[in-house]
């Protein structure tokens, strides 16, 4: 892998992305009805949002975690779970208390039909912060004009102290 150092001369084309304000404000939109769809519970609206049901949506494992788990259990572990989006839209069809996730630092990069979506978050059950992170979205616009997602990756800290 190459990096370039901080004196080198960088292309004019690096970092010029084909990007539109009307498309990052409906990029922003997925993020406010994914909001929407969990204080309200509902999955079907939830999971509209997604490409698919078959996504990567995974809070990886720690180096340490996925060591320990080929030790002990699965040579193979590689700390990505399995069932993430089945599981987790079945968390908010079910779930007894009410449950929120809140976004800050919102950070939006598009490039033609592929975008990025990058915050800190906090995920809330019964107004209570179950735990907190760094969360990162992969979203692609559909031949139908919308924005879906196609990848959730987060830390994840569990509740602040």
């Amino acid at each position: 892998m190459i990096f370039m150092n901080a004196n080198a001369q960088v292309p004019k084309h690096v970092g010029i992305y084909d990007s539109n304000p009307t498309d990052v404000q409906a990029i922003a939109h997925v993020a406010e009805e994914f909001r929407a769809a969990l204080i309200t519970k509902d999955a079907k609206r939830l999971s509209g949002l997604l490409v698919d049901s078959k996504i990567l949506f995974s809070t990886p494992a720690s180096p340490t975690g996925v060591t320990k788990r080929r030790q002990e259990t699965d040579a193979h572990a590689d700390g990505i779970g399995n069932g993430g989006v089945a599981n987790f839209l079945d968390f908010v069809a079910t779930s007894k208390t009410p449950i929120e996730e809140r976004f800050y630092n919102i950070r939006i990069t598009q490039d033609r039909h592929i975008a990025w979506m990058m915050f800190d978050f906090e995920f809330l059950e019964d107004g209570k912060v179950q735990n907190y992170g760094l969360e990162v979205w992969q979203l692609v616009k559909t031949p139908e004009d919308s924005w879906k997602i196609f990848s959730v990756v987060w830390s994840s800290h569990g509740s602040p102290k």
